[in-house]
């Protein structure tokens, strides 16, 4: 395990393969390097060619926390991790954490190449839309003592799981793991934004990306998923679109790794 200070004095703990290329791997929601185990399939698949960084991001795992929470102290936790890898990187996001990556591109880090699956965007009526007041909620949870009430909030309203799904999944040892990261929902979901209201995304929020955007999703994901993707790529004009095997909002390391390995080939 190696780690850098972010520019708030933040320790951000990662894990690295190889000595190629930087590629940086941003998680989603609640996942880290304790519970994710695919960053690291991917990156030893790549790491023949590449610098892969699997990291915690803020507040999981291994990393420090340091509040007030701001998406920008994020953003400056992926520059420190691409000066520490050697800049200019390739960024590759999961889910929330592809958002987070078009905004760190946005923000102007060195960024040759910007990979995404399946940000989490909601732009029609194809699945209910977030509460307007989901991330309040989620902070009053945490602030109350109840980050099992935070993790029930982001399955059923964010995830689109039954009261059914959240009451299997308390009973299973990984629920005490996940309410550790409760605290840390709210930050994604201060990174949607109003980006799953059901309403076209913001024009102009990632118009300053020049870079090379790669939006993949899973052949067999959920539909509103593939909406999502591609209003992705059709906001950001210097995207491709991808339909990869896939589904349940995932795929696999042995997928992923030759897609990222061609799509950084790109010019």
């Amino acid at each position: 395990m190696g780690t850098v200070r972010s520019k708030d004095g933040t320790t951000i703990a990662f894990d690295v393969w190889g000595e190629g290329r930087p590629l940086i791997i941003v998680d989603g929601a609640t996942a880290y390097r304790g519970v994710n185990p695919l960053n690291a399939e991917v990156a030893g698949l790549l790491s023949d060619e590449f610098r892969v960084y699997a990291y915690d991001r803020r507040g999981r795992g291994e990393s420090g926390d340091t509040p007030p929470y701001a998406i920008e102290r994020e953003i400056e936790d992926i520059a420190a991790l691409i000066d520490d890898a050697g800049a200019p990187a390739m960024v590759f996001g999961w889910s929330s954490g592809a958002v987070l990556t078009l905004d760190a591109a946005a923000a102007g880090l060195p960024i040759t190449h910007v990979g995404l699956f399946e940000p989490p965007f909601v732009v029609d009526d194809s699945r209910p839309p977030l509460p307007g007041d989901y991330v309040e909620r989620l902070d009053a949870a945490v602030a109350a003592g109840r980050p099992g009430g935070a993790m029930e909030l982001f399955m059923t309203a964010a995830v689109g799981g039954s009261a059914e799904d959240v009451a299997g999944f308390r009973q299973t040892p990984y629920w005490s793991t996940f309410e550790a990261v409760a605290h840390t929902i709210a930050y994604d979901g201060r990174i949607m934004g109003t980006t799953m209201s059901g309403a076209p995304l913001p024009a102009g929020r990632w118009g300053a990306i020049t870079a090379p955007v790669l939006v993949m999703h899973g052949l067999d994901t959920m539909p509103w998923l593939v909406t999502g993707a591609r209003a992705a790529a059709e906001a950001l004009p210097t995207a491709e679109l991808r339909a990869v095997p896939g589904e349940n909002h995932g795929t696999t390391a042995d997928v992923l790794a030759p897609q990222l390995r061609q799509f950084a080939q790109k010019r």
